[in-house]
C-alpha cells in the first residue's frame, strides 16, 4: 500500500511540473504567426496550413489588416472565392484605401473572367494611387479582355515611357498592337548591291524595291494589304500581298499570308505563310509555322521561333528549315532589340546565316540555292510627333558562291510608317 502512494505520490509530481512547464511556455504572437503562415504558403505550398495560422493571428489581432489580406490571397490561390471576397471586404469596409486589399481585389475578378468587375475596382483604386504603375497595368490587362485595345494601349505606352525597363508593360504593349483600331500608311525603300564576285547581272544590275502598304487593327487582330514593285534581274516586277494577325485566344494569336505576282522571277508567282504564336509566361513568346513559294518549282519552309522581352531589350531567336530530297536547308537569325522609348523607338541588331523566306531577297531561294551564307543587318526605328515613325535598316550579307570566292551583298532600307 506504502509502494502504491509512493507511486501515485511521484505521478502527481511530475504531471504538476509537466503542467506549469507547458502553462509557462511562451505563446506566438501575431506578427509570429504571419510569419509562419508566409513561410507555410510560399515555402511549404501547404495552402490549410497557412489558412490556420492566419486565422489563429487574427483572433489575437482581428484588425490586422496585413494579415487579413494574405487571408484572402491564399483564398483566391485555393478558388474559394466567396470567402476571399469576404476577408477582403472585411478589410476594405474598415480602410477603403488599402492598397494591396484593392489590388488583391482586382486579381480575384480577373482571375475569374470579370474583367468588367475588375476595371471597376481599378478605378476606384487610381483615384487613390493615380499613377501607381502595378494597378494601371491591371487596368490595362482588363481593358484588353473587354476589347477596349487603344484605350489599354495609351495607358500601358504611357507606363512604357515613365518606366523604360518594365518588362511587363513592353509585352502588353506588343500583345496589344495588332488589335488597336489605328490605321498606317508605310512608304518604303531598299537598295541591294552585289559586288564584283557575283556575275554581271548582279553586280552591274543593283536591284531597287519599293512597297507601300496600309494596315489597319480591329477587334480580331491586325490586317495589312501590301503592293511591291521590284528591278531586279534586269526586269521590272509586282507583287501583291495580304497579311493578317488574327487572334484565336488570349494566348494564342496567328500570321497568315497571301501573295501573288505576274512577274517571275522578279518574284515568286505565288507566297504563302502561315505561323500559330503563343504568349507564354514570364514575356516568353513562342512560334511555329511554314513559309510556300513557287517560283518554276516549290519551296517550302518551315519556321520556329522564341522571343522574350527583359528590360529596355528584346530577344528573338528564328530558325527556317528547307527541306529537299537530299538534305535539309537551314537559315538561323538572332536578333535583339534596345528600346530607348516607346514600342516603335528602337535600335535593332541580328545576326544569322542561311536565306529566309521572309527577307527581300528571298527570290535566291530559287532552284534550291543553299549557299553557306553569314549576315549582319542593322536598325534604326523612331517616332517623330506620335505619328510619323522613321526606320533605317542597313545589311550585310557574305556568301559561299563556290569559287574559292565569297560574295557581299548590301541592302539599304529606309521606311516611313504615318498614323492616319
Amino acid at each position: 500500500m506504502k509502494l502504491l502512494s509512493r507511486y501515485l505520490l511521484l505521478f502527481l509530481t511530475l504531471s504538476s511540473l509537466c503542467f506549469q512547464s507547458y502553462s509557462q511556455a511562451p505563446t506566438l504572437d501575431s506578427d509570429e504567426l504571419f510569419k509562419l503562415a508566409r513561410n507555410a504558403a510560399f515555402e511549404q505550398k501547404n495552402y490549410p496550413l497557412a489558412v490556420s495560422y492566419c486565422q489563429q493571428a487574427l483572433k489575437k489581432s482581428p484588425d490586422y489588416q496585413d494579415i487579413r489580406v494574405f487571408l484572402g490571397r491564399i483564398y483566391i490561390w485555393t478558388d474559394k472565392t466567396d470567402s476571399a471576397r469576404a476577408e477582403l471586404g472585411q478589410v476594405l469596409a474598415a480602410n477603403p484605401k488599402n492598397k494591396d486589399a484593392l489590388s488583391s481585389m482586382i486579381d480575384l475578378e480577373y482571375w475569374n473572367d470579370h474583367p468588367q468587375e475588375a476595371l471597376t475596382i481599378c478605378e476606384t483604386a487610381l483615384g487613390y494611387y493615380p499613377d501607381d504603375t502595378e494597378i494601371l497595368l491591371k487596368k490595362t490587362k482588363a481593358l484588353k479582355d473587354l476589347k477596349k485595345f487603344d484605350e489599354g494601349l495609351s495607358i500601358v505606352n504611357g507606363v512604357i515611357k515613365r518606366e523604360p525597363q518594365n518588362t511587363e508593360a513592353r509585352t502588353l504593349a506588343g500583345r496589344m498592337q495588332d488589335n488597336s483600331r489605328q490605321v498606317f500608311a508605310t512608304l518604303s525603300y531598299d537598295f541591294f548591291y552585289f559586288d564584283k564576285n557575283y556575275n554581271s547581272s548582279l553586280n552591274e544590275q543593283p536591284w531597287h524595291l519599293t512597297s507601300i502598304s496600309v494596315s489597319r487593327g480591329s477587334q480580331v487582330g491586325s490586317f495589312i494589304g501590301r503592293v511591291t514593285h521590284a528591278k531586279r534581274f534586269g526586269d521590272d516586277g509586282i507583287q501583291f500581298e495580304v497579311d493578317g494577325y488574327p487572334r484565336i485566344s488570349k494566348t494564342f494569336y496567328t500570321y497568315v499570308n497571301f501573295g501573288y505576282s505576274p512577274s517571275l522571277p522578279v518574284f515568286p508567282t505565288f507566297r504563302n505563310g502561315f505561323s500559330l504564336y503563343a504568349n507564354l509566361p514570364k514575356s516568353f513568346e513562342g512560334e511555329i509555322g511554314y513559309r510556300y513559294l513557287k517560283f518554276s518549282d516549290e519551296t517550302w519552309i518551315y519556321t520556329g521561333s522564341l522571343g522574350k522581352y527583359i528590360g529596355n531589350y528584346w530577344f528573338n531567336l528564328r530558325a527556317f528549315l528547307v527541306p529537299s530530297n537530299s538534305d535539309i536547308s537551314q537559315s538561323y537569325t538572332f536578333t535583339t532589340r534596345y528600346y530607348f522609348g516607346g514600342s516603335f523607338d528602337f535600335f535593332s541588331l541580328g545576326i544569322g546565316s542561311g536565306i529566309s523566306p521572309d527577307e527581300s531577297r528571298n527570290v535566291l531561294l530559287e532552284g534550291g540555292r543553299k549557299l553557306n551564307t553569314f549576315k549582319v543587318n542593322l536598325g534604326y526605328s523612331k517616332v517623330f510627333k506620335e505619328k510619323t515613325t522613321l526606320s533605317l535598316t542597313a545589311s550585310w550579307f557574305n556568301e559561299d558562291l563556290n569559287q574559292r570566292v565569297n560574295g557581299n551583298q548590301f541592302d539599304i532600307g529606309i521606311s516611313i510608317r504615318r498614323k492616319l
